[in-house]
């Protein structure tokens, strides 16, 4: 997928900065959660570097026509506002049913106060609104693709 036109600059300064980047590697841009309060917070965990995981509903992918990411991939991670503020690498990703996320995968995801049982809570009501607005029903089997990633470029202005 080629990185969006209106991205390209953020692009190509995260490609000057790192000393280049292939544009093969690109995943995606896009934001956290499906709210503007939860992606603005999310995105700040990113940036903070307490968050460094993230869950998605695998049949998400598959309506979309998306295959999952694969470790080594970059992706923009924007605002709400759609305003670059980093790039992500995908370490990994491992598909595992929602009953089995683990506490340690929860921790990683960092939000909250990273306990399993606040990451529970949190995603069973996320994916409960996701499922309702696909006429879908939320499931502790449901498949989730659990992926872990790393920030691998800021730009300075917004360096902590």
């Amino acid at each position: 997928m080629p990185v969006p036109a209106h991205l390209s600059r953020f692009w190509d300064e995260f490609a000057l900065a790192t000393g280049g980047a292939n544009e093969e590697r690109f995943y995606e841009a896009f934001f956290f959660g499906d709210s503007e309060t939860l992606a603005n917070e999310l995105a700040e965990l990113v940036l903070s570097g307490r968050k460094q995981a993230t869950a998605g509903a695998l049949w998400s992918f598959e309506v979309e026509g998306k295959r999952l990411p694969q470790a080594g991939e970059l992706s923009i991670v924007t605002d709400w506002s759609g305003l670059p503020l980093c790039v992500i690498e995908t370490q990994s990703v491992e598909v595992v049913p929602f009953r089995d996320v683990t506490a340690e995968f929860a921790a990683t995801e960092g939000e909250g106060d990273g306990s399993l049982s606040f990451w529970q809570q949190a995603h069973r009501a996320y994916f409960s609104r996701e499922c309702a607005a696909a006429d879908r029903e939320f499931s502790e089997s449901m498949l989730v693709a659990c992926e872990r990633f790393a920030v691998v470029y800021r730009p300075p202005s917004s360096a902590a």
